[in-house]
């Protein structure tokens, strides 16, 4: 694709990005008073709006490997994270779920309010041992109402064919509930990138790795074996 037409492309999707995101806010707003899971599916509607846009204007199509890895109960899923794609495709393409993630990015005007009604767990990333404490007591508060809890190990977006340390809050967390690990990889910043207002047309390939149980393992164990799968399919997608 031509420099002008990714351009054309990515003002579009940007365009109706800020038509739809305003009233679909209030809309979230709305529904306060329901049940968890019932806001859950109502909010993340968004989310297949925008995916759709990005497959539709600017051309991102996806393809999942590995579906048939997924367990039959809510589970913790380990993720790569590059762009703002995965945030809300994980939503067309895993069970119910909810993030754990900076309390600050509930700040953000409409999208932050429509997440802080999809259940997250927000932790304040400064506490320490306290945070993980609080992922893992909120984390098993979800898991009980039957969503499966997504993190982001690393815990920012980082660059296609890079990796930071894995933090150790979700492994901490399946160790501390029973829950197993699902490790996920994807190369969504290629066509994504980080902070990017250019998107370009592609397919994003999210490969589904087979789960770790956490049973009598610690979270160290736990952390590592996911890390080291998905930095080897990383190899692979990027």
């Amino acid at each position: 694709m031509t420099a002008p037409l990714t351009l054309l492309r990515s003002a579009l999707f940007a365009l109706g990005l800020a038509l739809i995101t305003p009233p679909y806010a209030l809309l979230a707003l709305a529904t306060f008073p329901l049940p968890r899971m019932a806001r859950y599916r109502i909010i993340s509607g968004w989310s297949r709006l925008v995916i759709f846009l990005a497959r539709f204007i600017v051309g991102i199509d996806w393809r999942v490997e590995g579906r048939e890895n997924l367990p039959s109960r809510p589970s913790v899923i380990l993720s790569k994270h590059q762009s703002a794609w995965e945030t809300m495709a994980f939503q067309l393409i895993f069970p119910p779920q909810v993030l754990v993630l900076k309390r600050e990015l509930l700040w953000i005007p409409f999208f932050g309010w429509g997440l802080a009604l999809m259940s997250p767990i927000a932790i304040d990333r400064s506490r320490g041992v306290a945070a993980l404490r609080a992922i893992a007591r909120r984390g098993r508060e979800r898991l009980e109402q039957g969503f499966w809890v997504v993190v982001f190990p690393e815990g920012t977006r980082v660059a296609p064919g890079a990796a930071r340390e894995y933090q150790s809050g979700g492994a901490w967390l399946a160790c501390a509930s029973g829950a197993p690990v699902v490790p996920v990889a994807h190369n969504a910043g290629l066509f994504w990138p980080r902070n990017a207002f250019l998107k370009r047309p592609g397919t994003v390939t999210v490969r589904i790795g087979p789960p770790i149980d956490a049973a009598n393992r610690d979270a160290k164990t736990v952390n590592e074996l996911a890390r080291t799968w998905i930095e080897e399919q990383q190899k692979a997608l990027t």
